[in-house]
């Protein structure tokens, strides 16, 4: 499987927040250093909302193809299951007219 150039810069980010993060809760980076976490800060709720504006994407294009998905039959589908019913009542009324027409023997009459 190939990995695309954005997908794999998320990925680098998202290993860098993570990195800075585990090293601060490891005391590695010294958390009183308020210039460092400033620009965490920052780059950290840029990413976040980025991501988040991306998964509402997401969910948004789910939820309106489930909403649009299930309306009921198009207009062509309407159209076809009348035409069934059109089919339906024109083959009873010829097996009306062939059993009036024949002695009752219906559309199978003189096959053996």
């Amino acid at each position: 499987m190939r990995v695309s150039k954005w997908t794999l810069s998320w990925l680098v980010i998202i290993l860098v927040l993570v990195v800075i993060w585990g090293s601060m809760l490891a005391g590695l980076i010294r958390f009183a250093d308020i210039v460092l976490n400033f620009f965490l800060i920052i780059f950290s709720l840029v990413v976040i909302a980025i991501l988040a504006i991306i998964g509402a994407v997401f969910v948004g294009i789910f939820v309106s193809h489930r909403i649009l998905s299930a309306q009921g039959f198009t207009p062509f589908e309407r159209e076809m299951l009348e035409m069934r019913e059109d089919v339906k009542k024109i083959k009873d009324k010829l097996e009306k007219m062939e059993q009036k027409a024949g002695n009752g023997d219906g559309p199978n009459k003189g096959k053996t």
